[in-house]
């Protein structure tokens, strides 16, 4: 239990038992409206809905501390950043989908779960099997899912994992964490993806060379560009095409990385024009992918009060509560709010 005293070991915050366990008063504020309706449901006092209304509606963000001084100490807690920016509920967003799953891949790749306290791992795994559920509900992103799955199973039963012949942590905890996983895996294995009927017209092989073509340029991953070439030979022929990797150069590298590397021999077709996949591919292994571009929407980090949040939902942000603070802040140089921050970068806020 935590220490409940104001001293220098704990600030004395409050703690409300969840079906989860143990969990701060504050983490638990988007879920606020109906802890206060089920409070007054027990109590005499009648219930402020306007202010619960209010006080819901607060789009999810996460305060976070990127350096500890004499001044600002703390620490980024992993399952309450998860908690009070709303990955499970962001799991259903397509937009959100791609990051959350990295997130996932990334963080269940990194030295397993058994190297992440007894909460987050519970965490991680709910948030595999929201994945799962939406995986089956959409019938989309099925190969998501598969590897994450796979990735789990090694964890559990590798070697590495185990002290003296057990493995590390309680044992009723990585009890139900098998049985979470096995869950996840029946999900999986149920999963019977269906095309669509026969009274859904047009099918895709009855658009003409034009709208494929579209579709294919609107791809922003060159291994989505090499599977739809060997899924059907119409794809095939347009992906071997110059304007498709050309674009696809043009979406991920600036002129000046193209130009520097066009200035080196080797890049010329026997027609003398560019071949344009070779230059990708060498551009991508010298510079790599810019990863805000691989997401439809990415956690966004706050340079005036330090705050992650999605940028579609915003944040309250101490800029807009005094219009002279910003007008300060333009005048100071400060025109650059916000910055993206990719998967890795949100790991290493909390040392991961």
């Amino acid at each position: 239990m935590p220490f409940y005293s104001k001293d220098w070991r704990d600030p004395g915050e409050a703690w409300v038992k969840t079906d989860e366990g143990w969990e701060k008063l504050k983490v638990l504020e988007c879920g606020k409206r109906k802890r206060c309706s089920s409070e007054c449901s027990n109590s005499s006092e009648v219930c402020d809905t306007e202010n619960c209304e209010s006080e819901a509606e607060i789009p999810p963000h996460c305060h976070i501390t990127l350096k500890c001084t004499r001044e600002i100490a703390g620490f980024n807690a992993l399952g309450e950043a998860v908690r009070r920016l709303d990955f499970r509920s962001a799991v259903k967003d397509r937009k959100r989908f791609q990051y959350i799953c990295a997130l996932l891949r990334m963080l269940v790749a990194h030295k397993g779960i058994a190297s992440l306290p007894g909460g987050a791992q519970r965490l991680l795994l709910q948030m595999v099997e929201e994945v799962a559920c939406h995986v089956s509900d959409s019938q989309q992103n099925l190969n998501v899912l598969r590897a994450l799955v796979m990735q789990l199973q090694e964890i559990i039963y590798q070697e590495n994992q185990k002290c003296w012949g057990k493995p590390l942590g309680s044992q009723s905890l990585w009890k139900g964490h098998v049985e979470t996983i096995q869950r996840i895996q029946h999900i999986a294995d149920e999963i019977r993806i269906s095309g669509p009927g026969p009274e859904i017209l047009p099918k895709l092989h009855d658009l003409p060379e034009e709208c494929v073509r579209e579709i294919l340029l609107r791809l922003s991953d060159y291994r989505d560009l090499e599977a739809s070439s060997a899924a059907w030979s119409l794809m095939s022929a347009l992906v071997a095409e110059q304007r498709v990797w050309r674009e696809l150069t043009c979406f991920h590298f600036t002129s000046e990385q193209m130009q520097v590397l066009l200035e080196k021999e080797g890049f010329l077709q026997e027609d003398g024009s560019k071949d344009w996949k070779k230059i990708y591919h060498a551009l991508r292994k010298a510079h790599g992918l810019r990863e805000d571009l691989q997401y439809a929407e990415i956690l966004s980090l706050c340079r005036f009060c330090r705050c992650l949040f999605w940028p579609s939902a915003g944040h309250p942000c101490i800029a807009d509560q005094c219009p002279d603070f910003r007008a300060r802040l333009k005048e100071a140089g400060c025109l650059i709010e916000s910055q993206p921050v990719p998967p890795a970068q949100f790991l290493k806020y909390f040392s991961l």
